[in-house]
């Protein structure tokens, strides 16, 4: 063979190990799960089996004894994004294994935040990937935890470690309550020379970026407010029941109860058609966004991360407001209809609010209607993706996208399956 035909092979298989997917973990009980579960629709019964498989696809045991999870096509862990693609595994963790892969992910994330708990992504070996702050990024890990603990028994999570990891996000939420006096943090993306656009003083909690990594343009982001609260809660009864730690039970009581004041106060607007409704994004000095963002927390996903019941007055009629042509974010094509994200083409919607959507709704008219959807929007290789064009769900973007299908598990397992949501919180409501 000529050197440069046999050069080019090797080279050729060089790079198609580079961009091979890691095989990923065998995790039998989730094996199992999957490929026993039957459904009369069989595209949905193939759909549910491929996203339920997914985050084994994604996670890998680390040699320090954790565990990553990449968010997919990118190779990095988002804190949010790992925490949410683990979640339907809480529903399998009677299995050892399971539970072993949990605690190591939950230790890992402990680790993340205290090496910076103003990024939000990070590398296997512990580089940081972004420090875009996001107040979710900082709940997410203290909800995973709390619903491990709940639904397991196992408070051998709570580690010095961990315990080190809720003092890093306490303090960082605490330094931007008051972002011009107290806080430091800077980014190239944001406005005034990186400190974001000015904001008074409410007793929320500044944040510099939106869930979907875009930056914020009022600093106090109304669902990542409502997610805090939520964190808060569950923060003080970890550090009340288990470390036993009253200071700082009581100092994430205090922070929890000045944020939900300051979301009541500064955080709601009165609209002559909707009533009272929930903003997205304030100031404090007297300016507001209506709108929604398909990334987790949203407003529409208030009821799911536990801060507002499903009936709540104030959260229907933002509801009403949100899943309506008035919301700026909700688009309508011959396939789907739903919220999207400034983050991806005009138009296009996300199988995350799609799924958010089903989950919050008490109808089931209305659930079966978003599952036809998003069986519609199969491209062909029955996984969801992160948007797509809803005349044309084959026009997609991002080829692996572990969220969209760990929620959807979810979604069929609680919403249809007659499994009962795992909260992720009890205080906040």
């Amino acid at each position: 063979m000529p050197r440069r035909i046999s050069t080019f092979l090797a080279l050729l298989i060089i790079a198609l190990v580079a961009v091979a997917p890691a095989s990923g973990l065998e995790i039998q009980s989730i094996v199992r799960a999957a490929t026993q579960y039957q459904n009369p629709n069989l595209h949905l019964q193939t759909m549910f089996r491929a996203a339920l498989l997914d985050t084994t696809k994604l996670a890998e045991f680390a040699p320090d004894g954790t565990a990553y999870v990449k968010t997919g096509d990118i190779p990095a862990e988002w804190l949010r994004d790992a925490s949410a693609q683990v979640r339907p595994y809480l529903y399998y963790a009677s299995d050892p294994t399971v539970r072993a892969l949990l605690r190591a992910i939950i230790a890992r994330q402990a680790k993340y935040v205290q090496i910076d708990p103003y990024a939000n992504a990070f590398t296997l070996d512990y580089r940081v990937w972004e420090e875009k702050y996001e107040l979710d990024s900082l709940a997410y890990p203290i909800t995973l935890a709390w619903s491990y603990w709940h639904e397991t028994g196992d408070a051998s999570i709570f580690t010095p470690d961990e315990q080190k990891a809720l003092d890093a996000a306490l303090a960082t939420m605490q330094r931007e309550q008051n972002h011009a006096r107290s806080s430091r943090y800077s980014h190239t993306e944001l406005v005034n020379g990186g400190k974001g656009r000015p904001v008074g003083y409410t007793g929320m909690i500044w944040t510099g970026f939106r869930p979907s990594d875009d930056a914020c343009y009022y600093n106090y982001l109304i669902p990542s407010e409502m997610f805090a609260v939520v964190a808060l809660g569950d923060m003080e009864q970890i550090e009340r029941q288990v470390y036993h730690d009253g200071a700082k039970a009581r100092a994430a009581a205090l922070l929890g109860n000045q944020v939900r004041g300051g979301i009541e106060k500064y955080g709601m607007l009165d609209d002559k058609k909707y009533g009272r409704i929930y903003a997205f994004e304030a100031d404090g000095l007297g300016n507001a966004i209506m709108t929604d963002d398909a990334n987790i927390p949203s407003l529409l996903s208030a009821p799911y991360i536990g801060y507002a019941k499903a009936d709540d007055p104030y959260y229907l009629n933002t509801r009403a407001f949100l899943l309506s042509q008035d919301n700026a974010s909700y688009y309508s094509g011959n396939v789907a209809r739903g919220i999207g994200s400034y983050h991806t083409p005009d138009h296009w919607i996300w199988p995350l609010a799609l799924v958010m959507e089903g989950l919050t709704s008490d109808s089931p008219t209305e659930k079966q209607d978003v599952l036809n959807q998003l069986l519609a929007s199969d491209p062909g290789d029955h996984l969801l993706h992160e948007s797509f064009d809803p005349n044309d769900p084959k026009r997609y973007t991002r080829v692996d996208f572990g969220w969209p299908n760990a929620l959807f598990s979810e979604y069929i397992l609680t919403s249809f399956d007659g499994v009962s949501p795992i909260p992720m919180g009890e205080k906040s409501t």
